[in-house]
């Protein structure tokens, strides 16, 4: 697999969309899946249902902290990659790869070891069986929790390649994964049950990771001259450094998504099943600006690697352009179908009537994430972690909390909820632009 260094860095439409539509399809390959496996699993029962998504839940707030093995690799990697140093960037995947190992075999082993309390406690113990529920989900998690270090691998694979502005092949490595999952879950479920689900999970994440370790292997045979693959404090602790950056800032957005469930939740079921609906279509939408974000950290990345700070604004604004112009289409959509779009996943006219207030705020926030999710790429690619880290934690401090609570105690309803929601995108909008503006990104991260 090549990893040669660029003739040069541009951020044409073709270059950006060769970039973006394969990171896209990564990044949607999984809810997709996660899809398919709800509703096979969703044919046992009730019961099989709440605990896959009790197990899921649990699992998803193990691996989402760990983004930094993706996202902090790719600037890292774009960095020296730019640089002309091809081995420094493959050398970035190399250790990323042993950082996943390490700290996926901690979690894998907690996951197994307290499955059974932490699904217990989800599940409110033994109460309208909530026992049986809690077993199954344990049973699920302690099979599923050998597809961590699987799943930690693959974001590293994802981190490096991408760094190198390659992200087709992460494409048909998910897929190599993914295809095998949706085959083989049908038959694993009707023969297994739940664990079934899990049986399959822990099958196509193996496929996958060992995919990216064959890659970068042969790579660095190609680029590392016979140097040592053995793990590197040199390299790590900066790693983890920005690792610890980058999972503050994913805790905010958790804070954040968390609460206003929360809060929705005690406005009533319509009240909570609209929030679920939207949230769910932000999720999906969001899938799109981010990966242009993921072509702006490639491509930004390598352009200071280059120590072309010019190269990196043509960049910064070329992705801006692209991304801004995505963001206003995808907001115009959900505003024409405002009209059918929610008939789509309810026919309860409460839930429909709760839904339109906020609907538009959506629309907005949508609209808005074009700028945000485009300078957040920008920044991670220069990798301006502690900038994106602080700003995060004020907006959720200073406009998500204070404005999701107040509609809570002012009884404002779901449309207060997404008030709050706006502001924390509001305030990230500011914060990055700012320093988009004022250009500190590029001595950064270095």
């Amino acid at each position: 697999m090549s990893a040669a260094p660029p003739a040069g860095v541009r951020a044409d439409t073709r270059t950006i969309l060769g970039l973006a539509w394969p990171a896209l399809a990564v990044l949607a390959a999984t809810p997709l899946y996660l899809l398919w496996d709800t509703a096979v699993v969703g044919r046992l029962g009730a019961t099989d249902l709440a605990a896959l998504a009790t197990g899921a839940t649990v699992l998803a707030q193990v691996t989402v902290q760990l983004t930094f093995l993706s996202y902090g690799t790719t600037a890292r990697a774009a960095r020296r990659y730019g640089a002309g140093d091809s081995p420094g960037a493959v050398a970035e995947g190399i250790q990323a790869s042993w950082v996943a190992l390490g700290v996926g075999a901690v979690l894998a082993v907690l996951v197994a070891v307290f499955a059974t309390p932490v699904t217990g406690w989800l599940t409110g113990g033994s109460a309208d069986g909530g026992s049986m529920v809690a077993d199954e989900a344990a049973s699920w998690l302690r099979v599923t929790s050998l597809s961590v270090i699987p799943a930690l691998l693959t974001m590293a694979g994802n981190g490096w390649l991408r760094g190198v502005a390659n992200t087709r092949a992460p494409l048909y490595f998910t897929l190599a994964g993914v295809v095998p999952m949706v085959v083989t879950v049908p038959w694993a479920v009707d023969r297994y049950g739940l664990v079934g689900s899990a049986y399959a999970n822990v099958l196509g994440e193996v496929i996958t990771a060992t995919c990216f370790v064959v890659a970068v292997i042969v790579t660095w045979r190609k680029v590392g001259d016979g140097r040592s693959v053995r793990p590197s404090w040199a390299v790590i602790r900066p790693q983890l450094a920005m690792g610890r950056d980058l999972i503050l800032r994913s805790m905010s957005f958790q804070v954040a998504f968390v609460s206003a469930a929360a809060v929705a939740g005690r406005m009533g079921d319509s009240s909570l099943a609209a929030h679920q609906v939207m949230l769910q279509l932000w999720n999906f939408l969001t899938l799109v600006l981010d990966s242009v974000a993921v072509a702006a950290q490639a491509l930004v990345g390598a352009a200071l690697g280059s120590a072309s700070v010019r190269s990196a604004w043509q960049v910064g604004h070329r992705v801006l352009r692209f991304s801004v112009g995505a963001g206003l289409v995808l907001a115009a959509l959900l505003a024409i179908g405002a009209f059918f779009i929610p008939g789509v996943f309810t026919a309860d006219e409460a839930v429909l009537s709760t839904m339109w207030g906020p609907w538009w705020i959506l629309v907005a926030m949508v609209g808005l994430g074009g700028v945000v999710f485009a300078i957040d790429g920008v920044l991670l690619g220069a990798g301006d972690v502690a900038f994106l880290r602080t700003a995060s934690i004020v907006s959720v401090l200073a406009g998500f909390l204070p404005g999701v609570w107040l509609s809570w105690i002012f009884d404002l309803g779901l449309t207060g909820v997404w008030c709050g929601l706006l502001a924390f995108i509001v305030i990230r909008l500011a914060a990055v632009v700012w320093r988009y503006r004022s250009g500190q990104w590029v001595r950064t991260g270095g």
